[in-house]
């Protein structure tokens, strides 16, 4: 079993700045590609940034320059940190890991599938 745990959300005015963390656990045997995506009311969910195993990294247009996606694979852990923040910012960031995992007692090692974090509000709002 996997978890994908966010933190880092909540209220900022502005241009102001926040940092999201996601960190995974469980019986992972490898990690692919993690990223951010992000859904605001009424509209669908939209990948942020994503980072490959390797550091190449990938950005929406909008949030090149302001945002800069992470990770530290020993810790299973991805970044994201937003600067100059803006009101259109305001959504639920989801984490996303395409991730295999292991049954360490049968050996089997299972394909990579796409695993997602519960979501954490992020609101930029004077």
């Amino acid at each position: 079993q996997v978890q994908l745990v966010e933190s880092g959300g909540g209220l900022v005015q502005p241009g102001g700045s926040l940092r999201l963390s996601c960190a995974a656990s469980g019986s992972i045997f490898s990690i692919n590609a993690m990223g951010w995506y992000r859904q605001a009311p009424g509209k669908e969910r939209e990948l942020v940034a994503a980072i490959t195993s390797g550091g190449n990294t990938n950005y929406a247009d909008s949030v090149k320059g302001r945002f800069t996606i992470s990770r530290d694979n020993a810790k299973n852990t991805v970044y994201l940190q937003m600067n100059s923040l803006k009101p259109e910012d305001t959504a639920v960031y989801y984490c996303n890991a395409e991730l295999a995992t292991i049954a360490q007692a049968m050996g089997i090692i299972y394909r990579p599938t796409d695993y997602w974090g519960q979501g954490t509000q992020v609101t930029v709002s004077s």
